[in-house]
């Protein structure tokens, strides 16, 4: 009798064990989560950030367990607190990294595409009393442009209220709303001459801004391009400048960056292509990407190109319907204008092209950016991103660095920015700044002169003493370097 009973409590164990291994048993105590978005942003970073692994609170771990995890979530109300507590070294390291609150929206930003006056201003302060905003770009077919303000319009005050080293810090915040009142000056910075009142509005800020062709140099073609942006909307327009570029027969080639902070790591791919025909296309290499540990099958080889990537509706890739690339020969030196604001997709040409060319820098020190970034959307089963598959209920998502930038002999050390091997800088003449094309305008005759083999003197006799201000953008993502959500899927697998 014993024994049966014995046998039946072990049967009765046994069975009560192998319950207990295949049926979870509910935890009352664990805590639920308040915004799954959270857990989104976490999730993502803890996937792709180029840091992850240097974050504490990015460890592998910290999911482990539940009710820590959903209560560590729990302490951020947003999920834009919860990321920015991420970054590493924000602000030093990570400069780059934002959180995107309506991702349709930001997709038209990188593509041009802005509610804005239509004009790039730069503040100055000219002597001890007063600032200026010099205007720097104008936008075609923008609230400005149609008001006539152009390049090298000086902007001595907003609503009424001429701008002084005293209250600038407050008249300023004028330029941010969504009406104003522009006061502008003669070229001695305070004198008024009119005014000119602009509503914002959706600006498309097309980036070829300007192509030129100077037929004789001391004998020589010279091809100009100002490029504003590596926006893919306009690979086309691009490659059709490089057409003419190519038709023309130019020898010299002038890229004027200095307004150009990034984009596109595939248009960038497209440009060097373009100017470096002897590269040899699909193999040779232009660029490297590296992604962090969890990613290191992410990493690719960019080569140079010999066509533009068509995609259908879906974003599905179509094979052999690549559009030829206008690619340049004979170019064995590029000239490029640099400035604190040519960043990341500039930087990289510049990287990625001196192990073939002579690749000289004029103007002042580049912006320093040798990262990138890929959207993440709220879409798990992708691994985050496939837009497609995103959450619907929002439209959140985040623009974080995933990815470093090298060159083909493994060069990525330019954090500080490109030096300019000609120095010259475009604000000590800001009252007497001239058209882009101009061939007196100081940063461009200083290269034609260069090249015709003759010192720049003017510029020396012209320059004068101005301090820069900041001036915060009205883009974040104006220094960004990223991939297509399509190149991503199509080219990546």
């Amino acid at each position: 009798m014993k024994r049966v009973l014995l046998l039946g409590l072990i049967t009765v164990f046994l069975v009560s064990c192998s319950k207990d291994d295949n049926v979870a048993t509910p935890d009352p105590q664990v805590v639920a989560l308040k915004n799954p978005v959270n857990n989104f942003t976490w999730q993502a970073m803890n996937s792709w950030y180029n840091w992850q692994e240097q974050v504490p609170n990015l460890a592998d771990t910290k999911d482990d367990k539940t009710s820590d995890y959903n209560t560590y979530l729990n302490t951020f109300d947003t999920p834009q607190k919860l990321f920015e507590s991420l970054l590493y070294q924000k602000g030093t390291v990570d400069r780059f990294s934002w959180f995107i609150e309506d991702y349709v929206e930001q997709e038209k930003a990188f593509q041009g595409t802005s509610t804005s006056f239509g004009f790039r201003p730069k503040p100055l302060r000219i002597n001890n009393t007063n600032i200026v905003l010099l205007v720097l770009h104008v936008s075609k077919d923008s609230p400005a442009a149609e008001k006539g303000l152009k390049r090298g319009d000086v902007i001595i005050g907003i609503n009424n209220q001429v701008f002084t080293t005293s209250n600038y810090q407050t008249v300023i915040q004028d330029y941010f709303k969504d009406n104003a009142e522009f006061i502008l000056g003669e070229n001695d910075g305070v004198t008024q001459k009119s005014k000119v009142t602009l509503t914002k509005r959706e600006v498309n800020d097309n980036a070829i801004h300007v192509k030129k062709v100077f037929d004789d140099v001391d004998g020589k073609k010279v091809g100009y391009l100002v490029y504003s942006g590596f926006r893919s909307s306009y690979d086309k327009d691009l490659n059709n400048a490089f057409g003419e570029f190519k038709a023309a027969g130019i020898q010299e080639l002038i890229l004027d960056f200095r307004y150009n902070g990034g984009g596109s790591v595939l248009s960038c791919g497209y440009l060097a292509s373009m100017i470096h025909g002897e590269g040899t296309a699909n193999s040779e290499v232009f660029a490297k990407t590296v992604y962090n540990k969890k990613h290191t099958g992410r990493g690719f080889t960019l080569p140079f190109l010999s066509g533009i990537y068509q995609y259908d509706a879906q974003g599905n890739y179509l094979q052999g319907q690549d559009i030829p690339l206008n690619r340049l020969t004979g170019l064995s030196k590029i000239y490029v204008i640099t400035s604190e604001s040519t960043a990341s997709a500039s930087e990289m040409i510049i990287n990625g092209l001196r192990p073939y060319i002579d690749v000289v820098t004029v103007g002042t020190k580049s912006y320093g950016k040798n990262v990138g970034s890929i959207t993440l959307y709220d879409a798990p089963a992708s691994d985050f991103t496939d837009k497609s598959q995103a959450n619907s209920t929002h439209k959140m998502a985040m623009q974080p660095i995933t990815f470093q930038i090298f060159n083909k002999l493994d060069q990525s050390d330019y954090t500080n920015g490109f030096a300019a091997n000609i120095e010259v800088n475009e604000f000590e003449s800001w009252n007497n700044f001239l058209p882009f094309g101009d061939e007196n305008e100081v940063i461009l005759k200083t290269i034609l002169d260069k090249i015709k083999g003759v010192s720049s003197r003017a510029y020396v006799s012209a320059k004068q003493h101005v301090d820069v201000l900041p001036l915060k953008s009205e883009n974040k993502f104006e220094t960004e370097m990223y991939f297509e959500s399509e190149f991503l899927k199509n080219q990546l697998k």
